[in-house]
């Protein structure tokens, strides 16, 4: 990955999410780039809204925290996607995501190819290649990109095995979850469930450079060929965890891009995952303070979570 590229353009869904709490922006893609604007990445987001209110404020909220939309296209035949999020009692979140919708329909423009070759990273997702007309132009998209790093984030039933395999393909880097871990392997052989046995089967089967397992209370993993590095859990109260995976991943990518070593990309990751639990939804406010005083706060706490 060149070091001069510290862009990141992320594709697919951008909606808005609503919770208990009421509306929030969100859409992996768009959470990720979310977070890497607030710890000072450059980012831009792919997507498509309808021509309606809630895409119009949707707009206003990447324009007034300084993210671009100029890749956003609108749809005047499909509606701003909305997403109704529900939490479990021990905090998952369940979500009835509606098809179709406008980021079903992302169309490939030639201005795209411009933005690659200007782009270091391009982060993408499995739901936004439900439908074809999206997922070709993204497939377009991973042809010219220079890293390509795929955060799976199955939702079901909106993903396919032989879909997931083509982006799989496409792929340097990913991000999964333990549960998507134990799912995809188990399509291609791997029935023990084992984490191991399951990253080295993906790692021959897709010549993947890296791989980030996320693994709830238990912390998180990150494997290269050659090694493999483990960080636990920052222990939180939990208000709900709607866009913790993407903002873990965006602190990762984060630290990478700036030559952090691998120990220290993890314990940042999981300092913000761990941080944005405790908000309420998947783009809440902060500054690098406090994220620096939260992570200070878990360290006088005691260091028994980094055992």
């Amino acid at each position: 990955m060149s070091r001069k590229k510290n862009t990141v353009a992320c594709f697919g869904e951008v909606l808005w999410d609503m919770l208990p709490a009421g509306r929030k922006p969100g859409g992996a893609p768009m959470n990720v780039a979310y977070h890497l604007h607030r710890l000072g990445i450059h980012s831009t987001v792919i997507s498509r809204i309808g021509n309606d209110e809630d895409g119009a404020d949707l707009i206003g909220f990447l324009a007034g925290i300084g993210i671009s939309t100029a890749y956003i296209q609108i749809d005047h035949r499909q509606r701003t996607s909305r997403v109704l999020a529900s939490m479990s009692e021990d905090n998952e979140v369940n979500y009835d995501i509606v098809a179709p919708t406008a980021w079903d329909f992302i169309h490939y423009e030639t201005r795209l190819e411009a933005l690659m070759q200007e782009t270091g990273v391009l982060v993408y997702g499995s739901l936004a290649a439900r439908n074809e007309t999206s997922r070709n132009t993204l497939l377009t998209l991973l042809e010219k990109a220079e890293y390509r790093l795929f955060d799976i984030n199955l939702r079901a039933p909106h993903y396919t095995s032989a879909v997931i395999d083509q982006l799989l393909r496409n792929a340097d880097a990913i991000k999964l979850n333990i549960h998507e871990l134990v799912e995809v392997t188990r399509w291609f052989g791997n029935h023990s469930g084992n984490e191991y046995t399951g990253i080295g089967l993906l790692q021959d089967q897709y010549n993947l450079a890296e791989i980030i397992v996320t693994k709830g209370e238990r912390g998180a993993s990150y494997y290269t060929p050659s090694a493999r590095y483990d960080y636990p859990a920052v222990p939180v109260q939990v208000r709900d965890t709607v866009g913790s995976g993407d903002s873990f991943l965006a602190a990762f990518l984060a630290q990478k891009l700036r030559g952090e070593p691998n120990e220290n990309m993890l314990e940042f990751a999981a300092a913000l995952g761990a941080y944005v639990t405790t908000q309420s939804g998947a783009c809440p406010p902060y500054s690098r303070t406090d994220l620096n005083r939260f992570m200070w706060q878990k360290y006088l706490e005691g260091n028994a979570w980094r055992q």
